[in-house]
């Protein structure tokens, strides 16, 4: 973007910190291509998009008098609201994790099968106790694996481990976990 567009963005904010419709006007067809572009790739969904775009310029128009061009181009602090709001955007869209929610439902609704209640009870324990019995890396592995959802190959590249390694804990963290709770130690 050359000196001139930049120039131009940078006067159209002051002009919209001072209440100029236009000036925003101007702004939304220099800039909304580019920022919509933005929020698609973050969102991933047209109508969010165009939601998100929405709240961008109504931001713009409450805090154009913030931009401080001495601390960034126009274009870069126009993205990085515009990021701001996709990523708030998607953070709304998280499921609420309602396990606690649902674990008191099932609590005040009551079993009908208490001995089946006590006997999950019982395996939860055994699990519980030989995943002590691991040693720490194994544990780790088998944890990040199988309560996290790691593939091998992402559990290799965050612990910067190779694959075969990695592998190989998992394979021999899951025999000593067998073997422990066929033998009920």
């Amino acid at each position: 973007m050359t000196d001139a567009f930049q120039q131009d963005l940078t006067d159209q904010l002051a002009a919209c910190s001072r209440g100029d419709t236009k000036a925003l006007e101007r702004l939304y067809r220099a800039c909304s291509a580019h920022l919509y572009a933005q929020l698609l790739r973050i969102v991933r969904d047209e109508s969010a998009a165009q939601d998100c775009l929405q709240q961008v310029f109504i931001r713009i128009w409450h805090a154009a008098g913030q931009y401080d061009a001495s601390r960034a181009r126009p274009m870069t602090w126009l993205s990085t609201l515009t990021r701001n709001i996709g990523i708030d955007w998607l953070r709304r869209q998280k499921p609420q994790d309602d396990t606690e929610r649902e674990s008191l439902l099932d609590l005040l609704a009551g079993d009908d099968d208490p001995e089946a209640n006590s006997l999950n009870a019982q395996r939860h324990r055994e699990l519980r106790d030989c995943l002590e019995v691991l040693n720490a890396t194994q544990r780790r592995m088998l944890e990040l694996v199988y309560f996290q959802g790691l593939t091998h190959s992402e559990l290799a590249a965050t612990l910067t481990q190779p694959l075969g390694s990695v592998k190989s804990w998992i394979r021999r963290g899951l025999e000593r976990l067998k073997a422990c709770l066929t033998s009920g130690i």
